[in-house]
């Protein structure tokens, strides 16, 4: 018999459904270098056979197919149980807003439009299976906590053996979705082995003369155990196996039934003794997963313990005259297994309290502990809900509670909450109604699980994709736009040498003519410097990297911006300290600075300071740009960077200002952060990594 392992997969398998033998082969071509498993099909009913002989973990669909097309195969794989949560990502050569809005109707999560690169598909399909595989951790999470709540109530009553087996082979057979359940318990004789057990002695000296069985099978249940093999069962105990096993050799099966396919069996142990056994069938080998296991070893724990309890009852009611002693430590026992509920609920990754009709708290589990409140246990139980959760609005509160009271349905809700330290934390909240001792619900538990890497990279990639558009139509326009500037450049040097021979004379404004000629041709030269960067952005070209110091770069673009009419009311301030260098390209860092001081103008239109400072900070250099400006809506702050997003009044902001400027400060390995308050002003933050003293100084770097 096998032991039982569950291996964590190193790769993932995919199945690439497309007719193009040249869009399958590059991405067969490009999953399977980042060691993927990859599964082909030219067609709907190809991918449905391979579908059904093996599963997988994601699907690239395409939507053109002959015959039946993609959208029709993925309603049909969203219509079918197995395949209703698979992560499905559409791939089509059209980028229309149409097919799009038609895909995601169909139930895909994501779109790709032909071609894309390499990084994209792996970035994407690495974030749908990872959102597949939380989704799954947190139902199985949800799963096993209800399963144990209830397993753990109903073992509480089970005071004799054959309860203590109908109850756990009931419940895992439902729980685990399992072909067939069967749970044994060994009994000893009568003043045997507890006569020697109750005077100190051994037990290994037990003699067992029947068992309580029962099996829960496709038909219903069956007391007595028929479909066990208990000679082959009670062979295995006398082994005294310490873990659970995995078999998928029929000969090894312990349940006389041919149609499944694997069993998982546990032992049921208490103070190192197997006591008996808990053997769960399958069909399908896929479905005794992870959480299937860990559900089963959990039951045959609980009932291990429900087991020896049921046998302190037996022996306390067989021995009037060792009654008390017997029930004292039965309720010992008990206390034991309360503790060790509550030690699995505590151990779950989530915050979990519990409420009663009068909002007064009867559970609150560790994770609330040391939560953003972190309020201790002991000063929890027992108070009023409202007067412990005073961040959160009292009107809210009452009506989502009023809802799971009333309704008796469970309601999840996605929460936004400002941790101390200023960063924004979002919540997947569960209220779960529960009903105790009758048909109206009696308590509701909140569960509380934070989502906020998910809700951070679904966010990344839409503003990856909208970056990405950006890109695309600054590739566009790019040509149009340099020769224009290649005119103005060359007007400018004309004029610059009319005035060096003298065609104007000597007016006394004549150097404010150099000056501005000037300025005019270096601006025309770094505009096209902006525009040959932006397209070789949209092609995935980074430009040439070399040292920058960021004091020069917001000197520069306070020159600049000192020339412009509309900061004439506007006083700019410029804080360079000696800082470290940076390695990126001194055009497109002073693009961003401007692009962030020119919105700072724009906010103070009665003026205002404009303050640009640069800071160390750590391994990093620290860019801020200040103003005492009107400030930013709370509502907009998550959408900003968002390319054509704009608060301006029509005609006067494209809303790829932002976009462009985080677009920069990604490409340079920095993060940008921004801080607003209304009436107050707003202000952005640009870390970008320094260069250290060796690679300033031409050393390497270890």
């Amino acid at each position: 018999m096998s032991g039982s392992s569950i291996q964590t997969a190193k790769s993932f398998t995919l199945l690439i459904v497309d007719d193009d033998e040249r869009a399958r082969d590059f991405l067969q071509n490009t999953f399977e270098s980042a060691q993927h498993q990859v599964k082909v099909a030219a067609d709907a009913p190809t991918a449905l056979r391979l579908l059904h002989r093996e599963p997988c973990d994601l699907i690239l669909l395409d939507i053109e197919l002959p015959g039946i097309d993609g959208l029709a195969l993925c309603r049909l794989l969203r219509a079918q149980e197995a395949t209703r949560r698979l992560p499905i990502i559409v791939i089509s050569a059209h980028d229309d807003e149409e097919r799009k809005v038609s895909a995601f109707a169909a139930g895909a999560d994501d779109f790709i439009v032909k071609p894309a690169t390499r990084r994209e598909l792996l970035s994407r399909v690495g974030t749908q299976i990872e959102a597949a595989q939380r989704e799954r951790a947190l139902v199985g999470s949800n799963r096993e906590l209800g399963f144990l709540a209830d397993l753990g109530r109903g073992l509480l009553v089970a005071l004799e053996p054959l309860q203590v087996v109908r109850r756990v082979a009931g419940a895992t057979y439902e729980a685990a979705n399992a072909a067939l359940c069967a749970a044994m318990l060994e009994l000893p004789q009568p003043g045997d082995g507890e006569q020697a057990r109750a005077e100190g002695g051994t037990t290994s000296a037990v003699t067992l003369s029947e068992a309580a069985a029962c099996v829960f099978d496709r038909e219903g249940s069956a007391e007595g155990g028929a479909l066990i093999d208990q000679t082959k069962l009670r062979r295995w105990l006398a082994t005294d196996p310490a873990t659970s096993g995995r078999l998928e050799d029929p000969a090894e099966f312990f349940l006389r039934d041919e149609a499944h396919r694997i069993e998982y069996v546990a032992p049921l142990r208490f103070e190192g003794r197997a006591l008996g056994a808990l053997v769960v069938a399958f069909d399908r080998a896929e479905d005794c997963g992870e959480t299937e296991s860990r559900l089963i070893d959990a039951a045959a724990q609980q009932a291990a313990l429900a087991a020896r309890i049921s046998s302190l009852y037996e022996a306390a009611r067989s021995s009037s005259a060792s009654l008390a002693k017997e029930v004292e430590r039965r309720t010992a026992e008990a206390e034991a297994q309360r503790r060790f509920t509550e030690a699995i609920i505590d151990t779950l990754p989530v915050s979990l309290y519990a409420v009663d009709r009068n909002h007064r708290i009867v559970a609150w589990n560790r994770n609330r502990e040391l939560g953003g409140q972190g309020i201790p246990r002991g000063e929890a139980l027992g108070r009023n809900i409202f007067d412990v959760l005073t961040r959160q609005r009292r009107d809210i509160l009452e009506r989502e509670f009023g809802r799971a009271f009333e309704t008796g349905r469970m309601e999840r809700i996605e929460q936004e909450s400002i941790a101390p330290d200023g960063t924004a934390k979002h919540w997947l909240v569960s209220k779960v109604p529960m009903r105790v001792g009758g048909d109206e619900v009696s308590h509701v538990i909140t569960v509380g699980e934070d989502i906020t890497t998910r809700v951070e990279a679904n966010r990344a990639v839409a503003r990856t994709e909208k970056l990405a558009a950006v890109g695309r139509l600054a590739a566009g326009v790019v040509h149009e736009i340099n020769n224009p500037l290649a005119t103005i450049a060359a007007c400018a040097e004309a004029l610059e040498t009319r005035v060096a021979e003298g065609a104007f004379g000597q007016s006394t404004e004549i150097e404010d003519l150099r000056e501005y000629l000037s300025l005019i041709r270096s601006e025309a030269f770094r505009c096209k410097t902006i525009t040959n960067g932006l397209l070789d952005f949209s092609r995935n070209r980074a430009g040439q990297h070399a040292p920058v110091e960021l004091g020069e770069v917001l000197e520069a673009a306070a020159r600049l911006l000192r020339h412009q009419k509309r900061s004439r009311n506007v006083e700019i301030v410029v804080d360079a300290t000696d800082v470290a260098a940076v390695s990126g390209d001194a055009g497109q860092l002073q693009q961003a600075v401007i692009i962030l001081a020119e919105n700072a103008i724009d906010a103070m239109p009665q003026g205002g300071t404009l303050l640009l400072r640069t800071r160390n900070e750590g391994a990093g250099v620290r860019v801020e740009v200040c103003d005492t400006g009107v400030g930013i809506p709370q509502e907009n702050l998550a959408r900003i960077f968002d390319p054509f997003f704009t608060t301006k009044e029509v005609g006067q902001g494209t809303g790829l200002g932002l976009a462009v400027c985080y677009g920069i400060v990604t490409e340079h390995g920095g993060r940008v952060a921004v801080d607003s308050v209304i009436g107050r002003g707003t202000t952005f933050t640009l870390v970008l990594p320094s260069l250290s003293e060796e690679r300033l100084d031409g050393g390497r770097v270890s």
